[in-house]
C-alpha cells in the first residue's frame, strides 16, 4: 500500500468515526452544518487554510485556535473534540479532505445523489432551484446540488452527477475549437 493510499484510508477512518459519533449522539444534522461551515471557512479564508496546513505550528497554538473557534461558532462537543483530536494526532492538515469525506458519507447514508453545478455567473436561489428541479426529474428525487461560481468558464454551465458531465461552457467550446484547429 502506497503512502497516498494509506492517507486516503486514514482520512476515511476519521470521517467515518465522526459520522458514527454524530449519529450515535443524535447530532448528525448539526455536525453536518458545522462541517459545511468549516469547509466554507477553509475555502474562503487563506490565512486559516495556511494555519491548518502549516506543519511548523505548535499543537498548543492550534488547540487554542480550535478552542476559540469552537466557542465563537458554538460547535457541538463532538465536533469541537474531534478538531482537538486531529490536532493532537497531527492530522489537522488532512482536515479539508476528512470533512469532505464526512459529507460524502452523510449523503450516501441519506441516499442522496450529489450534483455539482458550476456557472460563469452568480446564480440566485430561484435559478439554482430551477436547475435542481430539472435535474431531480432526470436523476431522481433525493438530489443535493452544490453550486460554485466560476468566472473562468466565460459563459454557460457545467453540471456533474457521478460520471455524467454536461458542459455547455464557452471555455470548453473554445478548447474544442482550438483542438480542431491544431489537428487541421
Amino acid at each position: 500500500m502506497t503512502s497516498n493510499n494509506l492517507s486516503i484510508t486514514v482520512n476515511n477512518s476519521y470521517s467515518q468515526a465522526l459520522y458514527e459519533l454524530a449519529e450515535e449522539n443524535r447530532n448528525l444534522e448539526k455536525v453536518e452544518e458545522e462541517v459545511s461551515a468549516m469547509l466554507k471557512l477553509i475555502g474562503e479564508n487563506n490565512d486559516f487554510k495556511s494555519l491548518i496546513n502549516d506543519p511548523t505550528n505548535k499543537k498548543k497554538d492550534l488547540l487554542n485556535v480550535m478552542t476559540l473557534m469552537s466557542k465563537e461558532f458554538n460547535f457541538t462537543d463532538i465536533f469541537s473534540k474531534f478538531l482537538n483530536f486531529l490536532v493532537n494526532k497531527t492530522r489537522l492538515f488532512y482536515l479539508e479532505k476528512i470533512l469532505k469525506d464526512f459529507l460524502i458519507i452523510t449523503s450516501n447514508k441519506k441516499g442522496e445523489i450529489i450534483a455539482k453545478l458550476k456557472a460563469a455567473k452568480p446564480l440566485n436561489k430561484v435559478e439554482i432551484e430551477n436547475i435542481k428541479k430539472d435535474l431531480t426529474e432526470n436523476f431522481g428525487g433525493n438530489l443535493k446540488l452544490n453550486f460554485e461560481y466560476d468566472p473562468s468558464l466565460i459563459g454557460g454551465i457545467i453540471i456533474q452527477i457521478g460520471s455524467v458531465m454536461i458542459d455547455t461552457s464557452i471555455k470548453s467550446k473554445l478548447k474544442q475549437i482550438e483542438t480542431k484547429m491544431i489537428e487541421a
